[in-house]
Order: C-alpha cells, then sequence, then structure tokens
C-alpha cells in the first residue's frame, strides 16, 4: 500500500487527489498547501485524506511532511521545484511534477557540467534559464535519483504531459520522423469574464514571452503570437487559428529527439483560445512587462497590474457549477499532432487526436471543469503508473515524452475508462489539400 503526498491542492492537485483516492493500492493522500481552506476542502472530500500545511519555501518544513511517504506530487510554483526535488531524494520517495522548471539555473551553472559554448544562442534570456533547468533536471538530478533507486517523473499534466505521450504514440507509425506539430485548442469558453480556466499567473508568465520552437535541429526563439497556422478538423464548426506559444513540449522533444522521436528535426507548439485572444492584445501593448514603470507618478509593474485584475481559475463545486448553470457561449476544443516523416520509403502523416470530455460533460462525470479533468486526471494517470509499478524499477529522471511503447499503452489504456482516447489517421503527405 503507497502513502502518496499531494503538495498544492489548487485546482489540479485537488482533481489528482479525488482520483488516488479511489486507488486500491493506496493507504494515505497527504494534502499539503499553504491555504488552510484548499486544505481542508478537499480533505472534506477523500476517504484516505490528512491534511497539512506546508511552507513549500522551507526545505525541512516539506520534509517534515514527507517522511514515509512513497510519492511526491508536485503541483507548486516553479519556484518551488529544487526544495520539492531535495526532500523526495531526502525521503527517497518518488517524484512526479506537472511541469518542468525554471529554478535550476544558478545550480546548472555552477555545476561541473556547464558548457557556456555549448549553449544555445537564445534570443530571450529566460529561454536560456529554463533550457539549463531542463538540463539540470536530466543530469545533476537524474544520477541522484538513480543513486536511491526512485524515479522523477516532469511534465506530466495535459500539454505537457498527456500530449507528450500521445506523440510518443504517434512515433509507431514513422520510420524517421521529420516534423511535429502539437496543437491545443481551448475552445471552452463561459458567458461571463474568465480568460484562464488554470493559473493566472502560469498562463500570464507563459503568454508574456517570446515562444519556443524546435527548428532544423536547434532550439530556438519565435516571437509570441506570430507565425499563425490555421486548421479545421472534421469535428470543429470554424477554422481556428493557431499561433506560436511559449510551452515545455518543443524543448523537451529536442532533447530526446534521436531516443524517442525518430531523429526528428522540426518540433512546434501551436495555440488557440480564449485565452490567447485574451493576451495578444495586452502583449503587444506592453503590458505584459515585467519592467517597473512610472504612471503619473506611480511606479507600477504592468504583468502585476493586470493579473491584479484576473479572476481566479474556479476550483470548488459550486464556483464551477455556476458557469454550467449560466451556460458555456461555447463548449469544444481540440488537442491534435501532427507527425510528418516517413514510412517504407514514403512520405506520410501520422494524425492523432485526443478525444476528451468537455467542460459540461467533465462536470457531469467528476465536479470538474474540462482543464481540471485533463490535466488534473492527465497526471493522475502518471501517479497510477507509478503506484502500479508500470515504469519497472525505472529510476532516475524522465520527462513524459520519454516513456517506452508499452508504457504509452499502458497510460492510454488507463486514460480510457476516464473518456480520454486516440483517434489516429494516417495520409500520404501527397494527398494532404490544405
Amino acid at each position: 500500500m503507497k502513502r502518496i503526498l499531494v503538495l498544492g491542492v489548487g485546482a489540479q492537485g485537488s482533481a489528482a487527489a479525488k482520483r488516488l483516492d479511489e486507488e486500491p493500492g493506496v493507504s494515505e493522500i497527504i494534502c499539503a498547501d499553504c491555504d488552510r481552506q484548499a486544505v481542508d476542502t478537499i480533505v472534506g472530500q477523500l476517504k484516505k485524506g490528512r491534511g497539512a500545511l506546508v511552507d513549500a519555501h522551507d526545505l525541512n518544513s516539506i520534509i517534515r511532511v514527507a517522511e514515509g511517504v512513497d510519492l511526491i506530487l508536485n503541483g507548486l510554483p516553479l519556484e518551488c521545484t529544487q526544495n520539492v526535488l531535495d526532500a523526495a531524494l531526502a525521503v527517497k520517495a518518488n517524484y512526479q511534477d506537472y511541469a518542468g522548471t525554471i529554478s535550476l539555473d544558478k545550480l546548472w551553472v555552477e555545476s561541473d557540467l556547464f558548457d557556456p559554448d555549448s549553449e544555445p544562442a537564445f534570443q530571450d534570456e529566460a529561454t536560456l534559464g529554463w533550457w539549463r533547468s531542463i538540463n539540470a533536471m536530466y543530469y545533476i538530478y537524474g544520477p541522484k535519483f538513480k543513486e536511491i533507486g526512485r524515479l522523477a517523473l516532469f511534465g506530466t499534466g495535459s500539454a505537457p504531459g498527456l500530449i507528450c505521450a500521445a506523440t510518443k504514440y504517434a512515433m509507431r507509425y514513422l520510420d524517421k520522423c521529420d516534423t511535429i506539430y502539437n496543437f491545443v485548442w481551448e475552445g471552452a469558453i463561459a458567458k461571463r469574464f474568465q480568460p484562464f480556466w488554470w493559473s493566472p499567473i502560469t498562463a500570464l508568465t507563459d503568454m508574456s514571452e517570446m515562444a519556443l520552437a524546435f527548428e532544423e535541429g536547434e532550439l530556438i526563439n519565435t516571437p509570441a503570437f506570430g507565425r499563425p497556422i490555421t486548421r479545421q478538423y472534421p469535428y470543429m464548426e470554424q477554422r481556428i487559428t493557431f499561433r506560436e506559444h511559449c510551452h515545455d513540449e518543443p524543448l523537451q522533444y529536442s532533447f530526446n529527439a534521436e531516443d524517442h522521436f525518430k531523429g526528428c528535426r522540426n518540433a512546434y507548439f501551436k495555440y488557440a483560445g480564449a485565452g490567447m485572444d485574451f493576451c495578444q492584445p495586452l502583449y503587444e501593448a506592453g503590458l505584459l512587462s515585467r519592467e517597473e514603470e512610472d504612471f503619473n507618478g506611480q511606479k507600477i509593474v504592468p504583468f502585476d497590474f493586470i493579473l491584479n485584475h484576473l479572476p481566479p481559475a474556479p476550483k470548488y463545486y459550486d464556483e464551477i457549477k455556476s458557469f454550467v448553470d449560466e451556460g458555456m457561449a461555447l463548449d469544444s476544443g481540440c488537442m491534435v499532432i501532427e507527425a510528418y516523416g516517413r514510412k517504407d520509403d514514403e512520405s506520410i502523416l501520422v494524425e492523432v487526436h485526443v478525444n476528451a470530455p468537455g467542460f459540461v460533460e467533465s462536470f457531469e462525470r467528476a465536479g470538474m471543469t474540462g482543464e481540471m479533468y485533463l490535466t488534473g486526471q492527465g497526471g493522475y494517470l502518471f501517479s497510477r503508473m507509478l503506484i502500479n509499478d508500470d515504469f519497472g524499477g525505472q529510476s532516475g529522471v524522465i520527462s513524459s515524452d520519454m516513456l517506452t511503447d508499452r508504457q504509452v499503452d499502458r497510460y492510454f489504456e488507463y486514460a480510457a475508462r476516464l473518456g480520454i482516447t486516440l483517434d489516429t489517421k494516417i495520409k500520404k503527405t501527397w494527398e494532404i489539400v490544405e
């Protein structure tokens, strides 16, 4: 029987905790946060739950509550990542993170592995810090987790996470991969002002930075909201314009292009939805800047000012129900992988569509938003694999795009029970007409 620590019980952590509560192999779920109301609320909904208040900026605070657990599920802000990793090592637990990290830049630069001459020439300094942090995950923390015989798994929400597993699934149909597109359209639009169904600070941070692509074998920055491309799949009532966005997938795929993506040379994350439509004019007006400026004698940071006026993502049942009762302006979306390459000396496109409940169906099934259903439960599926030993004693650090074919199959076997399935179409590229 496994004891699990869920660190951070916001929208995604609470969704995972509810599913873990149903797992027969789990004996206890410790729900920890700095927000007592959030802790008490989720513990009150669980049979196996126990609450704890934790200051994640204090390593010892995490260690105290983590003693004796088998898995730490990290749903905290990115700046807390190093403390949670170190706590997992201290208590010899497996580690799982919904995101990657941007907080290990200094650790990498100060390590013996740092080589300034081998670094990508990013235009955006923040992207370089991110790249360094992922290197630290793989090559500094990887050996540490291997030494204690435990596995650390990162990028395990919906994107990154579910979409990475689906992208890896597409590779089985190719002998050689040239280009990967990951398309995500957030088509759940409320009748009231609600631009984001996940953490507004995470959303604005992603929106405020230059985008990232893997192109011709090199990681590059691209203009935020740039390089528009349109798609209309058969289940979509209109053509949707997807744009460049700062996201984990091209970064992860670049590290694993040879070993996991059939020699892929190009990888793009393309995004669309209400959040993008809301943020693009703010970005272009400079209102997502983190630089302090003077306005009528007052010092303000535009990013902080905008963030202060955004509603939080709904996470409690009654909050979510109020949106359902009002009716949604639109309840749609897509998550699609397009992988271009060769099979048996013929150029083909492997098109993988992720089918999942929308906003209203997610609420009817589980009392959650569609975002919680995909991200929180997408993360839970990786937790379930760790609980059920589907990684077979594997140790070290891996990202969600590094699953074996057998592990991918197990992931989607579990996902199907939640109504999350894949549709795959194989097309000869000469037959494709835009």
